[in-house]
């Protein structure tokens, strides 16, 4: 069997560190959000996002996604990086879940489009068009707090909403163990490929990564233990601690004002005849 699929599964897990490491450093650039207390950052985004979610205005919605592509550029993140990573894949996915709105037997309503025995109708595409907006817009929003918010930030903030306090242990553990074990996969492929290569018969590889997964899980189980253990002995108490405290100033004050007045001004124009 030959090694291709754990030649690719490596090179997925290295391209999915890699795309963490960008994330951090993306976190630690002097943006506009990267600026902000994370409390603040955190709670703009989460109104701008509960936003999306009550907006019915296709104008509305497109003029939000603008807003969230100049925060991001603002925030010295890069467009295509950013793009790439908003568009293709949860939006594309959600536009072809929701494709059969268009047809009138989903969607009834007046015809724009007809084929043989179906047709489009314009409340399926305004459907269709509402729900890729709002997608998009949120997967956007998630992202640019993701990209600008220090992942032990994010965990601290997150105990200041009141996120139980297990949730926010069990993230904390999952991230670092992530890199760890990609470490170990890159390791162990190594020392298999420097020992047989990338050929060697199929029953023979199949008992090698079955035995992979048994000595990683093992392996696993026992790190678990002796890390939270070390962490006790340290005087963990189950609460992340951030080196830097965090503290609000003028500035996050100003920028959650200018937020709030925006998505009010979408609620008010979203009242007005035509939009």
């Amino acid at each position: 069997m030959k090694g291709s699929f754990i030649q690719r599964t490596l090179r997925n897990a290295i391209s999915f560190l890699k795309e963490s490491l960008f994330a951090e450093e993306t976190a630690n650039r002097k943006g506009m959000l990267q600026s902000l207390d994370p409390r603040v950052r955190i709670l703009s985004l989460l109104m701008m996002i509960l936003t999306v979610l009550f907006l019915k205005s296709l104008t509305l919605l497109g003029a939000l996604y603008v807003l969230v592509i100049l925060l991001a550029l603002a925030s010295r993140l890069s467009l295509p990086f950013f793009l790439a990573r908003t568009w293709f894949f949860i939006p594309l996915f959600s536009l072809f879940v929701v494709l059969p709105a268009l047809f009138s037997q989903v969607s009834p309503g007046e015809t724009v489009l007809r084929m043989d025995n179906l047709s489009i109708t314009r409340q399926g595409l305004w459907a269709v068009a509402l729900f890729t907006l709002r997608v998009a817009d949120s997967v956007s929003l998630g992202l640019l707090l993701t990209l600008t918010t220090r992942h032990f930030a994010l965990l601290k903030t997150l105990r200041v909403f009141g996120i139980p306090q297990i949730f926010v242990l069990v993230m904390g553990m999952a991230y670092r163990y992530i890199y760890l074990f990609m470490e170990i996969l890159e390791n162990t492929h190594r020392a298999v490929q420097s020992r047989v290569g990338n050929v060697m018969p199929e029953g023979k590889g199949r008992r090698l990564v079955a035995w992979n997964m048994a000595h990683l899980w093992i392996r696993s189980h026992q790190m678990s233990d002796r890390v939270y253990q070390a962490m006790l002995s340290r005087g963990f108490q189950g609460e992340p601690v951030l080196a830097d405290d965090l503290k609000t100033r003028a500035r996050d004050w100003f920028f959650l004002a200018i937020v709030g007045s925006i998505l009010l001004g979408f609620f008010a124009a979203q009242k007005w005849p035509g939009s």
